[in-house]
Protein backbone atom coordinates (compact mmCIF):
# COMPACT_ATOMS: atom_id res chain seq x y z
CA UNK A 1 0.00 0.00 0.00
CA UNK A 2 1.13 3.37 0.03
CA UNK A 3 3.44 4.81 2.92
CA UNK A 4 2.60 7.95 4.89
CA UNK A 5 5.61 8.65 6.94
CA UNK A 6 9.24 9.76 5.36
CA UNK A 7 10.65 6.79 4.57
CA UNK A 8 7.20 5.58 4.12
CA UNK A 9 3.74 7.12 2.44
CA UNK A 10 0.26 6.40 2.43
CA UNK A 11 -3.20 6.43 0.77
CA UNK A 12 -5.09 7.17 4.18
CA UNK A 13 -5.66 3.29 4.67
CA UNK A 14 -2.95 2.52 1.70
CA UNK A 15 -0.17 1.93 2.90
CA UNK A 16 3.20 3.11 2.16
CA UNK A 17 6.66 1.86 1.05
CA UNK A 18 9.61 1.89 3.73
CA UNK A 19 12.55 3.63 3.05
CA UNK A 20 11.61 3.02 0.24
CA UNK A 21 8.78 5.81 -0.48
CA UNK A 22 11.40 8.13 -1.20
CA UNK A 23 14.40 6.35 -0.14
CA UNK A 24 17.43 3.91 -1.33
CA UNK A 25 16.37 0.38 -1.06
CA UNK A 26 19.46 -1.63 -1.64
CA UNK A 27 19.95 -4.86 -2.81
CA UNK A 28 23.87 -4.59 -4.32
CA UNK A 29 24.16 -8.25 -4.64
CA UNK A 30 26.67 -9.59 -7.41
CA UNK A 31 24.87 -11.23 -10.12
CA UNK A 32 25.52 -15.13 -9.99
CA UNK A 33 28.03 -16.10 -12.62
CA UNK A 34 27.33 -19.27 -14.57
CA UNK A 35 29.68 -21.83 -13.69
CA UNK A 36 31.05 -21.76 -17.29
CA UNK A 37 32.35 -18.41 -16.56
CA UNK A 38 35.08 -20.45 -14.80
CA UNK A 39 36.25 -22.10 -18.46
CA UNK A 40 37.72 -19.02 -19.96
CA UNK A 41 39.68 -18.56 -16.99
CA UNK A 42 41.39 -21.81 -17.23
CA UNK A 43 41.98 -21.55 -21.13
CA UNK A 44 43.98 -18.09 -19.60
CA UNK A 45 46.01 -19.74 -17.21
CA UNK A 46 46.83 -22.28 -19.60
CA UNK A 47 47.83 -20.00 -22.15
CA UNK A 48 50.32 -19.08 -19.22
CA UNK A 49 51.70 -21.73 -19.79
CA UNK A 50 52.08 -21.90 -23.51
CA UNK A 51 53.20 -18.46 -23.40
CA UNK A 52 51.56 -15.23 -24.86
CA UNK A 53 49.47 -15.28 -28.63
CA UNK A 54 51.63 -15.03 -31.12
CA UNK A 55 55.10 -16.21 -29.08
CA UNK A 56 53.81 -20.02 -29.86
CA UNK A 57 56.50 -22.59 -28.63
CA UNK A 58 57.71 -19.89 -26.26
CA UNK A 59 57.22 -19.94 -22.37
CA UNK A 60 56.45 -17.13 -20.86
CA UNK A 61 56.58 -19.10 -17.35
CA UNK A 62 58.81 -21.94 -16.21
CA UNK A 63 55.81 -24.99 -16.23
CA UNK A 64 55.73 -25.43 -12.30
CA UNK A 65 55.18 -21.69 -11.56
CA UNK A 66 52.73 -21.37 -15.32
CA UNK A 67 50.49 -24.39 -12.74
CA UNK A 68 50.85 -22.87 -9.69
CA UNK A 69 49.56 -19.49 -11.44
CA UNK A 70 46.85 -21.75 -13.40
CA UNK A 71 45.28 -23.50 -10.05
CA UNK A 72 45.38 -20.00 -8.44
CA UNK A 73 43.61 -18.67 -10.90
CA UNK A 74 41.03 -21.30 -11.19
CA UNK A 75 40.64 -21.42 -7.12
CA UNK A 76 40.26 -17.47 -7.58
CA UNK A 77 37.30 -17.68 -9.99
CA UNK A 78 35.49 -21.31 -8.16
CA UNK A 79 35.67 -19.03 -5.42
CA UNK A 80 33.82 -15.90 -6.33
CA UNK A 81 31.30 -18.16 -8.38
CA UNK A 82 30.67 -19.85 -5.11
CA UNK A 83 30.19 -17.03 -3.13
CA UNK A 84 27.99 -15.40 -5.65
CA UNK A 85 25.49 -18.26 -5.88
CA UNK A 86 25.38 -18.22 -2.13
CA UNK A 87 23.98 -14.92 -2.23
CA UNK A 88 22.10 -15.71 -5.67
CA UNK A 89 18.24 -15.42 -5.17
CA UNK A 90 16.62 -18.77 -7.19
CA UNK A 91 13.14 -17.71 -8.42
CA UNK A 92 11.03 -20.96 -8.67
CA UNK A 93 10.32 -22.58 -12.03
CA UNK A 94 7.19 -21.68 -13.26
CA UNK A 95 6.93 -18.37 -12.07
CA UNK A 96 5.66 -15.86 -14.04
CA UNK A 97 7.82 -13.26 -16.20
CA UNK A 98 7.55 -9.28 -15.55
CA UNK A 99 7.02 -7.56 -18.38
CA UNK A 100 9.68 -4.59 -18.83
CA UNK A 101 8.05 -1.47 -20.42
CA UNK A 102 9.92 1.15 -22.04
CA UNK A 103 8.39 4.11 -20.53
CA UNK A 104 9.87 6.72 -18.53
CA UNK A 105 7.44 8.19 -15.58
CA UNK A 106 8.70 11.89 -15.10
CA UNK A 107 8.24 13.25 -11.45
CA UNK A 108 8.87 16.91 -11.42
CA UNK A 109 5.54 18.11 -13.43
CA UNK A 110 1.86 16.93 -12.37
CA UNK A 111 1.19 16.83 -15.67
CA UNK A 112 4.00 14.77 -17.02
CA UNK A 113 3.42 12.44 -14.28
CA UNK A 114 0.72 11.80 -15.21
CA UNK A 115 1.34 11.61 -19.02
CA UNK A 116 3.50 8.39 -17.70
CA UNK A 117 1.44 6.78 -15.75
CA UNK A 118 -1.33 6.60 -18.25
CA UNK A 119 1.13 5.21 -21.03
CA UNK A 120 1.45 2.29 -17.79
CA UNK A 121 -1.53 1.71 -17.28
CA UNK A 122 -2.83 1.58 -21.66
CA UNK A 123 -0.64 -1.81 -20.85
CA UNK A 124 -2.09 -2.53 -17.41
CA UNK A 125 -5.49 -1.91 -17.70
CA UNK A 126 -6.43 -1.24 -21.52
CA UNK A 127 -9.75 -1.48 -20.95
CA UNK A 128 -9.77 1.77 -18.07
CA UNK A 129 -11.03 5.44 -19.71
CA UNK A 130 -8.16 7.51 -19.09
CA UNK A 131 -10.02 10.38 -18.23
CA UNK A 132 -11.62 8.62 -15.46
CA UNK A 133 -8.16 7.82 -13.82
CA UNK A 134 -7.59 9.18 -10.67
CA UNK A 135 -4.10 9.63 -9.91
CA UNK A 136 -3.01 10.47 -5.93
CA UNK A 137 0.47 11.06 -5.93
CA UNK A 138 3.12 10.82 -2.46
CA UNK A 139 5.90 12.91 -1.95
CA UNK A 140 6.22 12.13 1.73
CA UNK A 141 8.26 8.88 1.24
CA UNK A 142 12.24 9.49 1.50
CA UNK A 143 13.09 6.92 -1.33
CA UNK A 144 11.02 6.85 -4.02
CA UNK A 145 7.79 8.31 -4.53
CA UNK A 146 4.40 5.93 -5.01
CA UNK A 147 1.45 7.04 -7.19
CA UNK A 148 -1.89 5.33 -6.77
CA UNK A 149 -3.69 4.76 -10.05
CA UNK A 150 -7.97 4.05 -10.01
CA UNK A 151 -10.93 4.27 -11.45
CA UNK A 152 -14.12 5.08 -9.47
CA UNK A 153 -14.48 5.60 -5.66
CA UNK A 154 -14.66 2.23 -4.34
CA UNK A 155 -10.72 1.59 -5.29
CA UNK A 156 -11.37 -2.21 -5.79
CA UNK A 157 -8.69 -2.07 -8.13
CA UNK A 158 -5.58 -0.01 -7.49
CA UNK A 159 -1.95 0.00 -9.84
CA UNK A 160 0.92 1.31 -7.18
CA UNK A 161 3.24 2.64 -9.79
CA UNK A 162 6.56 3.46 -7.87
CA UNK A 163 9.00 6.20 -9.28
CA UNK A 164 12.69 5.54 -8.13
CA UNK A 165 14.55 8.28 -6.35
CA UNK A 166 16.98 10.19 -7.38
CA UNK A 167 20.25 8.24 -7.26
CA UNK A 168 18.94 5.14 -5.71
CA UNK A 169 20.68 3.18 -7.99
CA UNK A 170 24.05 3.69 -6.43
CA UNK A 171 22.12 1.61 -3.63
CA UNK A 172 19.83 -0.31 -5.06
CA UNK A 173 20.30 -3.79 -7.26
CA UNK A 174 17.14 -3.56 -9.01
CA UNK A 175 17.03 -6.77 -10.65
CA UNK A 176 17.65 -8.20 -7.40
CA UNK A 177 14.68 -6.84 -5.97
CA UNK A 178 12.75 -8.18 -8.57
CA UNK A 179 13.76 -11.18 -7.99
CA UNK A 180 13.06 -10.95 -4.40
CA UNK A 181 9.57 -9.80 -5.04
CA UNK A 182 9.11 -13.03 -7.17
CA UNK A 183 9.80 -15.20 -4.83
CA UNK A 184 7.64 -13.66 -1.99
CA UNK A 185 5.06 -13.97 -4.39
CA UNK A 186 5.49 -17.42 -5.29
CA UNK A 187 5.14 -18.01 -1.53
CA UNK A 188 2.58 -15.91 -1.09
CA UNK A 189 4.24 -13.11 0.34
CA UNK A 190 3.99 -10.16 -1.28
CA UNK A 191 1.76 -8.64 -4.32
CA UNK A 192 1.08 -9.37 -7.77
CA UNK A 193 4.31 -7.38 -9.45
CA UNK A 194 2.37 -6.37 -12.56
CA UNK A 195 6.03 -4.75 -14.43
CA UNK A 196 9.23 -2.58 -14.15
CA UNK A 197 9.62 0.44 -16.66
CA UNK A 198 12.86 2.56 -17.37
CA UNK A 199 12.38 4.09 -13.83
CA UNK A 200 10.18 2.07 -11.57
CA UNK A 201 7.38 -0.44 -11.41
CA UNK A 202 3.65 -1.28 -10.59
CA UNK A 203 2.43 -3.68 -8.46
CA UNK A 204 -0.90 -4.54 -7.08
CA UNK A 205 -2.62 -2.36 -3.86
CA UNK A 206 -2.97 -4.64 -0.99
CA UNK A 207 -6.29 -3.51 0.98
CA UNK A 208 -5.58 -2.21 4.81
CA UNK A 209 -3.53 -0.22 6.67
CA UNK A 210 -0.42 1.28 7.17
CA UNK A 211 1.19 0.77 10.72
CA UNK A 212 2.30 3.02 13.03
CA UNK A 213 4.13 2.73 16.03
CA UNK A 214 1.51 2.24 18.09
CA UNK A 215 -0.01 -0.73 16.48
CA UNK A 216 3.02 -2.69 16.26
CA UNK A 217 3.83 -3.35 20.27
CA UNK A 218 -0.22 -4.82 20.47
CA UNK A 219 0.21 -8.33 21.03
CA UNK A 220 -2.50 -9.76 18.44
CA UNK A 221 -0.83 -7.91 15.62
CA UNK A 222 2.90 -8.29 16.55
CA UNK A 223 2.05 -12.31 16.76
CA UNK A 224 1.10 -12.02 13.46
CA UNK A 225 3.92 -9.48 12.24
CA UNK A 226 6.21 -12.45 13.68
CA UNK A 227 4.71 -14.96 12.08
CA UNK A 228 5.00 -13.28 8.85
CA UNK A 229 8.06 -12.92 9.30
CA UNK A 230 8.91 -16.23 10.65
CA UNK A 231 7.17 -17.56 7.41
CA UNK A 232 9.74 -15.41 5.02
CA UNK A 233 12.85 -16.65 6.79
CA UNK A 234 11.72 -20.56 6.52
CA UNK A 235 11.63 -20.06 2.23
CA UNK A 236 14.21 -21.79 0.48
CA UNK A 237 15.63 -19.64 -2.55
CA UNK A 238 18.70 -20.26 -2.86
CA UNK A 239 19.08 -23.70 -5.15
CA UNK A 240 20.77 -25.83 -2.59
CA UNK A 241 23.66 -23.18 -2.17
CA UNK A 242 24.40 -22.89 1.09
CA UNK A 243 23.01 -18.82 1.74
CA UNK A 244 25.90 -16.36 3.24
CA UNK A 245 24.97 -12.61 4.26
CA UNK A 246 26.17 -9.62 2.17
CA UNK A 247 25.72 -7.40 5.04
CA UNK A 248 29.27 -6.47 5.31
CA UNK A 249 29.77 -6.06 1.77
CA UNK A 250 26.55 -3.60 1.12
CA UNK A 251 27.68 -1.67 4.57
CA UNK A 252 31.22 -1.61 3.14
CA UNK A 253 29.84 -0.29 -0.09
CA UNK A 254 27.76 2.55 1.71
CA UNK A 255 30.57 3.48 3.47
CA UNK A 256 32.30 4.16 0.22
CA UNK A 257 29.76 6.35 -1.10
CA UNK A 258 29.48 8.52 2.00
CA UNK A 259 30.14 11.98 1.23
CA UNK A 260 33.41 13.64 3.08
CA UNK A 261 31.84 16.91 3.23
CA UNK A 262 29.20 19.17 1.92
CA UNK A 263 29.20 22.80 0.21
CA UNK A 264 26.76 24.67 2.50
CA UNK A 265 28.57 26.08 4.97
CA UNK A 266 26.35 25.19 8.29
CA UNK A 267 25.27 21.77 7.22
CA UNK A 268 29.16 21.24 6.18
CA UNK A 269 29.54 22.11 10.33
CA UNK A 270 27.03 20.28 11.40
CA UNK A 271 28.31 17.28 9.52
CA UNK A 272 32.45 17.83 10.60
CA UNK A 273 30.25 17.94 14.21
CA UNK A 274 28.08 15.63 15.09
CA UNK A 275 28.95 12.61 12.67
CA UNK A 276 31.71 10.73 13.66
CA UNK A 277 35.26 10.10 11.42
CA UNK A 278 35.96 7.96 8.84
CA UNK A 279 38.44 6.11 10.91
CA UNK A 280 36.11 5.61 14.19
CA UNK A 281 33.30 4.24 11.66
CA UNK A 282 35.66 1.72 10.11
CA UNK A 283 37.05 0.33 13.35
CA UNK A 284 33.03 -0.44 14.14
CA UNK A 285 32.57 -1.45 11.05
CA UNK A 286 35.67 -3.93 11.17
CA UNK A 287 33.91 -4.82 15.34
CA UNK A 288 30.71 -5.85 14.17
CA UNK A 289 31.88 -7.91 11.53
CA UNK A 290 34.38 -10.05 13.74
CA UNK A 291 31.43 -10.01 17.18
CA UNK A 292 28.82 -10.26 15.03
CA UNK A 293 29.27 -12.99 12.54
CA UNK A 294 30.08 -15.01 15.32
CA UNK A 295 26.94 -15.06 17.05
CA UNK A 296 25.63 -18.12 15.05
CA UNK A 297 22.53 -16.15 13.90
CA UNK A 298 21.31 -18.38 10.63
CA UNK A 299 21.31 -17.12 7.17
CA UNK A 300 18.03 -17.00 5.61
CA UNK A 301 16.01 -14.63 2.83
CA UNK A 302 15.48 -11.27 5.01
CA UNK A 303 13.20 -8.67 4.42
CA UNK A 304 15.77 -6.07 5.65
CA UNK A 305 13.59 -2.66 6.27
CA UNK A 306 10.58 -3.72 8.40
CA UNK A 307 9.86 -0.41 9.37
CA UNK A 308 5.44 -0.29 10.70
CA UNK A 309 4.95 1.41 7.27
CA UNK A 310 5.63 -1.43 5.32
CA UNK A 311 3.43 -3.51 7.10
CA UNK A 312 -0.19 -3.68 6.22
CA UNK A 313 -2.41 -4.74 8.69
CA UNK A 314 -6.21 -6.24 7.27
CA UNK A 315 -8.34 -5.94 10.50
CA UNK A 316 -10.89 -7.50 8.33
CA UNK A 317 -8.97 -10.88 7.18
CA UNK A 318 -7.08 -10.72 10.46
CA UNK A 319 -3.44 -10.77 8.95
CA UNK A 320 -0.58 -8.61 8.03
CA UNK A 321 1.58 -8.52 4.81
CA UNK A 322 5.22 -6.85 4.18
CA UNK A 323 5.86 -4.47 0.94
CA UNK A 324 8.81 -2.88 -0.35
CA UNK A 325 11.65 -5.13 -0.93
CA UNK A 326 14.26 -2.65 -2.23
CA UNK A 327 16.40 -4.23 0.30
CA UNK A 328 15.47 -7.66 0.89
CA UNK A 329 18.21 -10.47 0.62
CA UNK A 330 20.50 -13.24 2.57
CA UNK A 331 21.27 -12.01 5.45
CA UNK A 332 21.39 -12.99 9.35
CA UNK A 333 17.78 -14.00 10.60
CA UNK A 334 18.68 -11.70 14.02
CA UNK A 335 19.13 -8.82 11.92
CA UNK A 336 15.63 -8.56 10.04
CA UNK A 337 14.23 -8.59 13.64
CA UNK A 338 16.43 -5.93 15.64
CA UNK A 339 16.30 -4.07 12.59
CA UNK A 340 12.27 -4.43 12.97
CA UNK A 341 12.66 -3.71 17.09
CA UNK A 342 14.38 -0.41 16.27
CA UNK A 343 11.80 0.50 14.01
CA UNK A 344 9.49 0.96 16.83
CA UNK A 345 10.75 4.14 17.38
CA UNK A 346 9.80 5.50 13.91
CA UNK A 347 11.25 7.76 11.30
CA UNK A 348 9.93 11.45 11.03
CA UNK A 349 9.95 11.49 15.02
CA UNK A 350 12.20 8.98 16.23
CA UNK A 351 11.83 8.39 19.48
CA UNK A 352 13.80 5.02 21.44
CA UNK A 353 11.45 5.24 24.04
CA UNK A 354 9.49 3.16 21.85
CA UNK A 355 12.20 0.18 21.70
CA UNK A 356 10.59 -2.63 22.69
CA UNK A 357 10.78 -3.76 26.24
CA UNK A 358 12.33 -7.58 27.31
CA UNK A 359 8.95 -8.42 28.19
CA UNK A 360 7.23 -7.11 25.18
CA UNK A 361 10.44 -8.37 22.94
CA UNK A 362 10.24 -12.09 24.60
CA UNK A 363 6.53 -13.08 23.60
CA UNK A 364 7.70 -11.58 20.65
CA UNK A 365 11.03 -14.08 19.81
CA UNK A 366 8.34 -16.77 21.38
CA UNK A 367 5.71 -16.61 19.25
CA UNK A 368 8.52 -15.74 16.01
CA UNK A 369 10.71 -18.90 17.43
CA UNK A 370 6.95 -21.42 17.57
CA UNK A 371 5.80 -20.12 13.96
CA UNK A 372 9.71 -20.37 12.24
CA UNK A 373 10.00 -24.24 13.58
CA UNK A 374 6.59 -24.76 12.35
CA UNK A 375 7.46 -23.48 8.83
CA UNK A 376 10.61 -25.09 9.34
CA UNK A 377 8.94 -28.80 10.49
CA UNK A 378 10.60 -29.06 13.60
CA UNK A 379 7.68 -28.94 16.08
CA UNK A 380 6.56 -25.63 17.79
CA UNK A 381 7.78 -26.42 21.34
CA UNK A 382 10.41 -23.22 21.97
CA UNK A 383 12.49 -23.93 25.86
CA UNK A 384 13.62 -20.39 27.24
CA UNK A 385 17.23 -20.67 26.30
CA UNK A 386 16.47 -20.37 22.87
CA UNK A 387 14.36 -17.33 23.36
CA UNK A 388 17.40 -16.06 25.33
CA UNK A 389 19.89 -16.64 23.08
CA UNK A 390 17.71 -15.24 19.81
CA UNK A 391 16.85 -12.23 22.37
CA UNK A 392 20.78 -11.66 22.57
CA UNK A 393 21.41 -11.77 18.52
CA UNK A 394 18.51 -9.82 17.87
CA UNK A 395 19.70 -7.06 20.21
CA UNK A 396 23.44 -6.95 19.10
CA UNK A 397 22.11 -7.20 15.30
CA UNK A 398 20.44 -3.98 16.22
CA UNK A 399 23.30 -2.25 16.37
CA UNK A 400 24.57 -3.71 12.45
CA UNK A 401 21.03 -1.69 11.87
CA UNK A 402 21.39 1.77 13.39
CA UNK A 403 24.84 1.57 11.37
CA UNK A 404 23.93 0.62 8.28
CA UNK A 405 20.81 3.13 8.06
CA UNK A 406 22.80 5.85 9.20
CA UNK A 407 25.33 5.36 6.26
CA UNK A 408 22.63 5.60 4.22
CA UNK A 409 21.26 8.37 5.06
CA UNK A 410 24.53 10.45 4.81
CA UNK A 411 24.53 9.23 1.02
CA UNK A 412 21.10 10.26 0.76
CA UNK A 413 21.84 13.88 2.52
CA UNK A 414 23.81 14.25 -0.21
CA UNK A 415 21.82 12.83 -3.46
CA UNK A 416 18.27 13.10 -2.65
CA UNK A 417 16.05 15.16 -4.04
CA UNK A 418 13.25 14.77 -1.19
CA UNK A 419 12.66 17.23 1.91
CA UNK A 420 13.71 15.55 4.88
CA UNK A 421 16.54 16.20 7.10
CA UNK A 422 18.82 12.98 6.15
CA UNK A 423 22.18 13.73 8.02
CA UNK A 424 19.95 14.74 11.42
CA UNK A 425 18.73 11.34 10.81
CA UNK A 426 21.97 9.90 10.14
CA UNK A 427 22.57 11.43 13.57
CA UNK A 428 20.20 10.05 15.36
CA UNK A 429 21.57 6.57 14.24
CA UNK A 430 24.76 6.85 14.96
CA UNK A 431 23.90 8.02 18.34
CA UNK A 432 21.97 5.11 19.25
CA UNK A 433 24.55 2.90 17.90
CA UNK A 434 27.00 4.23 20.41
CA UNK A 435 24.56 4.48 23.41
CA UNK A 436 23.20 1.20 22.68
CA UNK A 437 26.53 -0.64 22.30
CA UNK A 438 27.50 -1.03 25.86
CA UNK A 439 24.55 -2.73 27.39
CA UNK A 440 23.76 -5.06 24.45
CA UNK A 441 27.65 -6.24 24.20
CA UNK A 442 27.35 -6.93 27.77
CA UNK A 443 24.19 -9.29 27.20
CA UNK A 444 26.07 -12.92 27.62
CA UNK A 445 24.84 -15.95 25.69
CA UNK A 446 23.02 -18.71 28.11
CA UNK A 447 24.61 -21.97 29.04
Amino acid sequence: MLRGCPRSRALRHLPESGRSSASLHCALRPVAPSPSAVRPCVRAAAALRRGRPGTEGSSSLPAPAALVVAVAVVVVVVSAVAWAMANYIHVPPGSPEVPKLDVTVQDQEEQRCRDGALSLLRHLRPHWDPREVTLQLFTDGITNKLIACYVGDTMEDVVLVRIYGNKTELLVDRDEEVKSFRVLQAHGCAPQLYCTFNNGLCYEFIQGEALDPQHVCNPAIFRLIARQLAKIHAIHAHNGWIPKSNLWLKMGKYFSLIPTGFADEDINKRFLSDIPSPQLLQEEMTWMKEILSNLGSPVVLCHNDLLCKNIIYNEKQGDVQFIDYEYSGYNYLAYDIGNHFNEFAGVSDVDYSLYPDRELQGQWLRSYLEAYKEYKGFGSEVTEKEVETLFIQVNQFALASHFFWGLWALIQAKYSTIEFDFLGYAIVRFNQYFKMKPEVTALKMPE
